[in-house]
């Protein structure tokens, strides 16, 4: 049920009608054409911007066309009034009783409401948090984590069929580095005294790890050269810190689908099959690129390389793939890597970037467009700094990495349901401030504990009904007469629920999981107006003395609570039934 896409669907047939009448040309073009809430609930439920739409390409008036529509679609029953507004946008107001048909509905389908067949099972990759395997995950790391995933969520709630991939960077120098600082750890096991010197990984996470290899291997590395331990050391630190890494998004409620592996790509043909298809397509070419004006990038070479003619493809410059020295540079892999999601026939592609990756946008658009012939899109999502406060005050962590904050941190702090939430109030691109003491605070200035707290209303009243003997299950709520719910703020919270598959279309269409917060807490605002009301107007209040008008009552408070938890699920947050 989505009454928004019910009343386009009117404002079309009435189009229609005044096209077969010749009031209207045949063949306007009705894409653009919406119907969505006003931005003043004073204006009326919905409004359409369809003669606003039609005007240039009808050759008529906006409000001309406004009135026609207005008498056509006014006549439907579902229709109490259609109103012209301004230059000749169209405002209408639907009958009591239709949005008196939403809570039952809700009831009806469960957390199955606002479910869409939008993605119509296109298959859809996401790629988030691909930390480099060389340490916990950061404060950093935890909101592309969150990010990532309620996007995947949502993706799925639309009808999309989503898989959750991790991108390991085991193929790189810092993964050396790597092997080299749990050697150290694994000298110091044995009693060695050790320094780490500037670049390796200091922190005591490494220590558990040079212990196991110690059991492991008893003395075998210790005084032997590099070339004999850094391999298999640098296997079995890669595979430690993989599991850290699980254990931390595990923390989170974050499980992966697939992990890929970097180092999979040399040595198998993979680069080259990836580079021999850009070469086929006419955009691989040796040359010298121009000196960079401003900061002079780590891949420029004031010298002949191979280079992809990534501007073919919307980029600023071309892009070294292969250095003078005949070795690949850092993007020769990445191309290989999304040829091999190409080749895995996903339909869309999302990467999840840190802030500090903006610059690669652009390239990577390019190497998809190029690979794929301009048939899969490729969306990178960039996630802002997450700056960490206490009452205000910036806060100072344990930083048991020895170098940051870790996601184990934030989430032994305040909990995983509240660093969820938090990590998506605001927009990916734009920077969040995380208040410890804010997140935890029991106050309408907190949007964790407002939703939550809905959802614990709820509860709380179906137990009270409970045991005043009022039958408050699901099947008996469906059957009850919400056509009694008449007042202006009843009304206005079925409204509310009507929004929500709208919403979710709304949101995943723009890859913005934030959204569903901040309807979520919109929500739980007009539930919570609603119960304070009762205070003052008796005849509001969800218990009644009679049980039949309770369970009206109820029935609208359960949709609410139901369309909650379907919204907490998205972002991976656990509904609660009592606040303590």
């Amino acid at each position: 049920m989505n009454l928004f896409t019910d009343i386009r669907a009117l404002v079309l047939q009435a189009i229609e009608a005044l096209q077969a009448e010749g009031a209207l040309p045949e063949g306007l073009a009705t894409a653009a054409v919406t119907v969505e809430p006003p931005r003043d609930p004073l204006h009326g439920d919905m409004a359409t911007n369809a003669a606003m739409v039609l005007a240039k390409p009808a050759k008529a008036k906006p409000r001309d066309i406004a009135e026609a529509l207005a008498a056509k679609i006014a006549a439907d029953d579902r229709v109490d009034s259609a109103e012209v507004a301004g230059p000749g946008f169209l405002n209408l107001r639907l009958a009591p009783s239709i949005w008196q048909t939403v809570p039952q509905t809700v009831l009806a389908s469960g957390t199955d409401f606002g479910r869409s067949e939008m993605g119509q099972g296109a298959k859809v990759n996401v790629e988030y948090v691909s930390a480099n395997p060389t340490g916990p995950l950061h404060v950093g790391h935890t909101r592309g984590a969150v990010f990532g995933d309620a996007l995947a969520s949502l993706l799925d709630f639309a009808g999309y069929d989503v898989t959750r991939e991790y991108y390991i960077n085991d193929g790189g120098a810092q993964v050396d580095v790597l092997a080299r600082s749990v050697y150290l750890r694994y000298l110091e096991a044995h009693g060695h005294e050790v320094e780490f010197p500037d670049g390796t990984y200091p922190g005591e996470y490494l220590q558990p790890v040079g212990e196991a290899l110690k059991k492991m291997v008893g003395d075998k590395y210790v005084g032997a050269p590099e070339e004999e331990w850094l391999e298999p050391i640098r296997e079995h630190a890669t595979e430690a810190m993989l599991e850290l890494i699980r254990v931390d998004l595990g923390l989170l409620g974050v499980k992966m689908d697939h992990f890929f592996s970097e180092k999979s790509l040399y040595g198998t043909g993979k680069i080259e099959a990836a580079i021999e298809s850009l070469k086929d397509k006419g955009l691989i070419y040796r040359g010298v690129l121009e000196p960079p004006k401003g900061k002079t990038p780590e891949d420029w070479e004031p010298r002949e390389q191979t280079l992809f003619k990534s501007t073919e493809h919307g980029d600023d410059v071309d892009r070294p793939i292969m250095k003078s020295d005949g070795a690949w540079t850092y993007f020769a892999p990445d191309i290989a890597y999304h040829y091999d999601k190409i080749t895995r026939g996903y339909d869309q592609l999302i990467d999840v970037f840190g802030a500090d990756h903006g610059g690669y946008v652009k390239r990577m658009k390019a190497a998809v467009s190029a690979l794929s012939d301009g048939k899969t899109p490729l969306d990178v999502k960039l996630i802002q700094l997450v700056k960490l406060f206490k009452n205000g005050e910036p806060f100072k962590m344990s930083k048991r990495a020895g170098t940051f904050v870790t996601l184990r941190d934030v989430v032994e702090e305040v909990g995983p349901d509240v660093t969820r939430f938090v990590m998506l109030t605001r927009k990916n691109d734009a920077s969040l401030d995380f208040d410890f003491a804010k997140a935890v605070e029991q106050s309408k200035e907190n949007p964790v504990f407002y939703v939550q707290y809905a959802h614990a209303r709820i509860c709380s009243v179906m137990r009270k009904a409970t045991e005043a003997g009022v039958d408050v299950s699901d099947a008996a709520l469906a059957d009850a007469d919400v056509s009694v719910l008449s007042h202006e703020a009843e009304l206005g919270l079925m409204k509310k629920l009507a929004e929500w598959p709208r919403l979710v279309e709304i949101a995943a269409k723009g890859h913005e999981p934030h959204k569903v917060a901040i309807w979520l807490n919109e929500l739980a605002s007009d539930l919570h107006a609603l119960w304070n009301k009762g205070h003052d107007e008796p005849e509001l209040r969800f218990l009644q003395d009679d049980a039949a008008l309770s369970q009206s009552k109820i029935a609208l408070a359960r949709a609410v609570a139901v369309v909650i938890s379907a919204g907490l699920g998205i972002l991976g947050v656990t509904p609660v039934e009592e606040m303590r």
